[in-house]
Order: C-alpha cells, then sequence, then structure tokens
C-alpha cells in the first residue's frame, strides 16, 4: 500500500470537488480501489502504486485542463479520468485552436481577433523583444497579457511582470487617498482586469500572492534582472529615454518582453522626450526585435471608439480647436 498527495493550494475546493462534493464522489466512484481523502488545500489517495500514478497523472491532467479553460465539468473529470492510457496525453487536453491565445475563466476563449494582433502574437512566438503601438481600443494590452498568461500556463516562462510608469495625467497622485500602493493601483487596473478575465480568483491571488504574477510601477523594476520572465511595459509612451533603456536592459535569461504604448497619448511634461518613440527609432533595424502597428481597424471596442479616434486624428492634422458653436 502506498500513499499519495497532491495540493490544491492555489484551487477553489468547490470549483474543484463541485456541490456537496459532486465532482470528489465521480472520481472516486472511478477509482474504486483507491482510499480518497479530501481536507482543505490537500487530496489523498492511498491504494497500490500501479493505481496511485494511474490517479495522479490524470489528476495532474484535470488540473492542466481547470488551468487552461478555468472550468471543469463532469464530462472532464469522465473524459480525463476514465481514459485509457493510449487515449489522452498532455498536449491533448486544453490544446488551443487557430487564434485562440488562451482559455479564460468560465470557458471564455480569448482569441486574436483582428490581423495585426495575430501578427503581434505571431512575433511573440519568434521573437523575445516586440513593440506593439496602436490607439487605445486595439486589444494590445489585452493582447499582450493573454500572450504572457498562455506562457505562463505552457510553462515557458516561470512568472509574469506586468508594469507601467506612473505619469500624472492632468491629476495629482498626491491628493489621492491611501498610501503609495493605494495611490498607484489605480493605474495598474487595466493588467488586473485583463487578469481576471484570464485566470480563475484563486489562481489568481496565488500568483499575486507567491510573486508568480507580479503587477508593479515601472520605477520598482529597476536593478533587476528578469530572468525566464513575460514582462510587459504598458502605457510606454509616458516612460522617459532612462526609463525604457531601463526596462529593456532587466531582460534575462529566457525571457519575452513587449513593449505596448499609444503614441497620440502623451502624458509626459512638455519638451520631453517620449522614451518609447526614442526606443522604436533607435531599435528598428536592430534585428531579434519586432515592431508592430495596430490603427483602427484593430479596435474592438464600442464602434464609437473607431469614429472618435479618427476625429481627433482630423483635429490634429487640421489644427481645428475651436469652441463648437452653440445650438438651441
Amino acid at each position: 500500500m502506498g500513499e499519495r498527495k497532491i495540493s490544491i493550494e492555489s484551487y477553489s475546493p468547490l470549483e474543484l470537488y463541485g456541490v456537496n462534493d459532486v465532482y470528489l464522489d465521480l472520481i472516486k466512484s472511478i477509482f474504486p480501489k483507491l482510499r480518497i481523502i479530501a481536507r482543505g488545500d490537500m487530496i489523498k489517495a492511498i491504494g497500490n502504486e500501479k493505481d496511485l500514478n494511474d490517479f495522479e497523472r490524470k489528476f495532474a491532467l484535470l488540473l492542466l485542463s481547470y488551468d487552461r479553460f478555468g472550468k471543469i465539468s463532469e464530462h472532464d473529470i469522465r473524459q480525463i479520468m476514465q481514459a485509457d492510457e493510449k487515449e489522452i496525453s498532455e498536449p491533448d487536453v486544453g490544446k488551443p485552436g487557430q487564434d485562440v491565445l488562451v482559455h479564460g475563466r468560465e470557458g471564455m476563449i480569448i482569441k486574436a481577433r483582428t490581423k495585426n494582433q495575430r501578427k503581434l502574437a505571431s512575433c511573440v512566438d519568434k521573437t523575445d523583444l516586440v513593440f506593439a503601438i496602436g490607439p487605445a481600443g486595439t486589444g494590445k494590452t489585452y493582447t499582450a497579457v493573454a500572450l504572457a498568461v498562455r506562457a505562463l500556463k505552457n510553462k515557458t516562462v516561470k512568472r509574469i511582470i506586468l508594469t507601467r510608469p506612473a505619469v500624472e495625467a492632468g491629476e495629482n497622485l498626491g491628493f489621492l487617498p491611501g498610501d503609495l500602493k493605494d495611490k498607484l493601483d489605480p493605474y495598474l487596473q487595466p493588467l488586473y482586469d485583463a487578469l481576471r478575465d484570464m485566470l480563475p480568483t484563486q489562481k489568481l491571488l496565488s500568483y499575486l500572492e507567491d510573486g508568480t504574477i507580479e503587477v508593479a510601477p515601472l520605477a520598482f523594476m529597476r536593478g533587476r534582472t528578469l530572468d525566464h520572465a513575460f514582462a510587459i511595459l504598458d502605457e510606454a509612451q509616458n516612460a522617459t529615454i532612462p526609463q525604457i533603456k531601463m526596462f529593456l536592459t532587466r531582460m534575462g535569461r529566457s525571457a519575452k518582453f513587449i513593449v505596448t504604448g499609444d503614441i497620440t497619448q502623451i502624458d509626459l511634461p512638455p519638451r520631453q522626450t517620449s522614451g518609447l518613440i526614442h526606443g522604436m527609432n533607435i531599435l528598428k533595424d536592430t534585428a531579434g526585435i519586432d515592431i508592430i502597428f495596430l490603427d483602427e481597424k484593430d479596435i474592438i471596442r464600442h464602434k464609437l471608439v473607431s469614429s472618435i479616434i479618427k476625429a481627433y486624428d482630423q483635429s490634429g492634422k487640421s489644427g481645428t480647436s475651436k469652441n463648437p458653436e452653440k445650438t438651441g
């Protein structure tokens, strides 16, 4: 007789075991020769070595399926746990299809939805440093975060680093309530929002707690080396030249870096050059670096966003900024 213990510390027991343990009871019925005990964040199986090996491997595949799809069902349990040895292997579980970047919470499918988003995904697969430039709503940040989560789930990186420069866009940080974290978190909120779409709540909290996923202001990157990491610098148009240089030189072994930004929305003080524009100009011909430009055709928000961006572009070109005439 042997014994195996499997930790489910970063998972929700309710989602894994089902309401009133319906999923757990099903698993027990599939392995009648084993004594399976679930206590807190640990599941223990007792029995002979052959059955334990079979259970441990299939339970790991069940967790992998949950990681990738964000949920499990009775069908998933039967398909994985009852399969013969030759019928199931790790690549078959939750393998993304064409254009599918990652399976988010509750089975939500997150795809590269436009030509340039697909181009971004393709460049990240073959290049370690990619600049993604485009206006609001083109999905550059969301796609980048999805690619990072995919890399973490596929174990091609060990951690995700998401960062933004904390620039006061017409607002004063000092007047916001709370400590430094409270003041800066609102600037990082879009990154948290994307992560919440892509990872189960319990898993995300666990990753944030143990540092597997880190969301931090750009200044916090100084002096570090990011090995085996997928790092995203978002809103990079608001980073200075020294900040961009600092971030790019954090790249360590087996790392992937994406720099995203909108060069039409620079909030730096007047006469201060955007580090993003400077970096693109001096690195554009460097081998191993790709630059992707997204445009209004990639906008996936409300259809009015595309019209708004076009109107502002036209206004900027014509120099029209007069007050509209009052009507009525």
